[in-house]
């Protein structure tokens, strides 16, 4: 790997097991054809909605979604592993358990997907200088879980928002090849802080001021492979 090429390292990595739920911070994985092992691969469809274009329950409809966490029993095997959730009230309850069900609202179910339950591409890239940036325009530090990243990039010492730079171009990232396809169009789901669930507007109204409206960047899988925290991350010529 060429030291002109490097951009970065990887400075933290996250599935997310259920959709719109609480991430999973990771210290590894072998990424797939279909991203993180384990991401979204469980998501919660709205009741009356399964025919829509977007039937699925998320932090939109319920902001205190994110206050929910879930986990494998068996982490490193994601796919033939229970999933289970603990509630903010600290119950632990099994994904497919009605009483879960019941709790996030009347007629709500669960459906599951080997490939990942995925609005765009199977993974979010997103550099902690441009949350940084992000926390200064808004005038108020914010959590980089808000904006659910697979993930983040130390892209030290460069500036602010170098990965939109990076669309069109291949990421070798560890063992990991990843084709950066589009920048990260967001939604109302980056107002909701983390750890309370509550809303601050202003932060969606600065991305579609100062950034039209995209944040980060999407990538598919060029070649599979193993990614962990402090990898090297390089731009391929």
């Amino acid at each position: 790997m060429s030291i002109s090429n490097r951009v970065g390292c990887v400075a933290a990595l996250w599935r997310y097991p259920v959709k719109s739920m609480a991430g999973e911070a990771l210290e590894h994985a072998e990424v797939s054809w279909h991203g993180v092992p384990g991401d979204r691969r469980w998501a919660f469809v709205r009741n009356g909605a399964a025919m829509s274009g977007f039937p699925w329950l998320t932090i939109r409809q319920r902001p205190d979604l994110c206050r929910y966490r879930p986990s494998f029993v068996q982490p490193d095997q994601p796919d033939r592993s229970r999933t289970l959730v603990v509630t903010p009230a600290g119950s632990e309850l099994e994904v497919v358990a009605p009483a879960l069900a019941a709790e996030l609202g009347g007629g709500v179910g669960v459906i599951r997907s080997d490939r990942g339950l995925f609005d765009t591409l199977p993974l979010s890239l997103l550099t902690a200088q441009t949350v940084a940036a992000l926390s200064t325009l808004v005038g108020a530090a914010l959590d980089v879980r808000r904006f659910r990243p697979n993930l983040l990039i130390d892209s030290s010492p460069a500036g602010p928002f170098r990965e939109d730079g990076w669309v069109g171009r291949v990421l070798r990232i560890g063992a990991l090849r990843v084709r950066i396809d589009k920048r990260d169009q967001r939604c109302v789901v980056v107002n909701v802080d983390p750890e309370t669930a509550r809303r601050s507007p202003a932060v969606l109204r600065t991305i579609a001021r100062e950034r039209d409206g995209c944040l980060g960047v999407y990538g598919s899988i060029v070649q599979p492979g193993r990614v962990a925290v402090g990898d090297p991350v390089a731009l391929e010529p």
